[in-house]
């Protein structure tokens, strides 16, 4: 295994370079001052998890996200069932990173053309997403883009719900908190553009079967849809929570949404075989992976350590560190 101290990392040299991108995410928002006053006001500043509006008692949340590059791999595979799902999990895990409860769901689908039973089966996965979410899809837009668009590309916004007293944003969280760990559903719905590197510089193709499991394609594996951790609404009414993270794209130094403190994973979920054969086929460090990967982790409780037992009760989580005073390390490896 390489060492991880690569000047570019793998997921920049795939074509996704996370600090131009976040110099990017700068250069877009540094002149977006204005702020409603009322009735709708920013709680929150740009770059958590969501957006929080004031409507009183109430605060609403906004997030909005879509599939990325694993809309690619849907077309090799000609699958399109389950990427629905993708979309309205990676708006709803976000809302739920800062307790709101989703509520409302609008879609946009771009396509290059029409193509009969393609719009069926995006239909179902979003269908499927918007139940196991518990709301509504209430509108969308569809357009048709052949100087644009390549395919298709699917995105969305999310509408959510949360009390004032009950919004998490990562401020309570403290030296000796807990980390409760849930486990991914598989690599979901980010590092997709190192994804589809890694195969096609690889012996292999998606209609191949996996090394480690002959009964499933590594396409159809790949497109395994994000999992959706509603499992959290339940646990934020019942016990004191101090922070929550979605793991998503560039892994986790995502953490760094929630506190500047430390975070001390010694004990990290092991990570499902896909990722393991990523790793080895791509020849890609341990530190690249976690700083590009959910690594099987894909969402965080941060708890005071006497609720923490309680916390895995009640989602089937574990235990995988602590916050610390500062760096984000996982096992002996240093990420930050």
């Amino acid at each position: 295994m390489m060492t991880g101290n690569e000047k570019r990392s793998a997921y920049a040299a795939s074509g996704v370079d996370i600090r131009q991108e976040e110099s990017t995410i700068k250069a877009l928002t540094k002149k977006m001052t204005f702020k409603r006053q009322g009735l709708g006001a920013p709680l929150t500043e740009i770059g958590h998890y969501a957006g929080l509006l004031d409507f009183g008692k109430f605060a609403v949340a906004m997030t909005t996200d879509g599939v990325g590059s694993k809309v690619l791999i849907a077309n090799e595979m000609g699958k399109w069932d389950t990427v629905g799902i993708d979309c309205i999990a990676m708006n709803v895990n976000d809302l739920l990173a800062i307790g709101a409860e989703p509520i409302a769901f609008v879609d946009y689908l771009a396509l290059e053309k029409h193509k009969p039973g393609f719009a069926e089966e995006i239909g179902i996965g979003l269908a499927k997403g918007a139940e196991m979410s518990k709301m509504s899809i209430v509108g969308g837009e569809t357009a048709t883009l052949p100087d644009v668009i390549r395919g298709f590309d699917l995105a969305g916004t999310c509408i959510g719900i949360v009390s004032k007293d009950q919004i998490l944003t990562g401020e309570k969280i403290k030296e000796g908190d807990v980390l409760v760990g849930l486990k991914s559903s598989g690599v979901h719905s980010n590092g997709y553009s190192l994804v589809r590197k890694i195969i096609k510089e690889s012996p292999y193709n998606y209609q191949d079967y996996c090394p480690y499991d002959a009964k499933k394609t590594i396409g159809d594996e790949l497109l395994t849809p994000t999992r959706i951790y509603m499992e959290v609404l339940d646990v934020i009414k019942k016990h004191e929570v101090h922070g929550l993270a979605h793991i998503t794209g560039s892994g986790l130094l995502k953490l760094r949404r929630i506190t500047n403190l430390g975070f001390d994973i010694y004990d990290p979920i092991e990570p499902p075989e896909i990722f393991k054969f990523l790793q080895k086929s791509g020849n890609i460090s341990d530190a690249d992976m976690y700083k590009t990967f959910n690594m099987g982790m894909g969402f965080l409780f941060v708890v005071p350590e006497e609720v923490a037992l309680y916390v895995v009760g009640m989602t089937g989580g574990k235990i995988v560190g602590k916050i610390v005073k500062s760096g984000i390390k996982v096992k002996n490896l240093v990420l930050e």
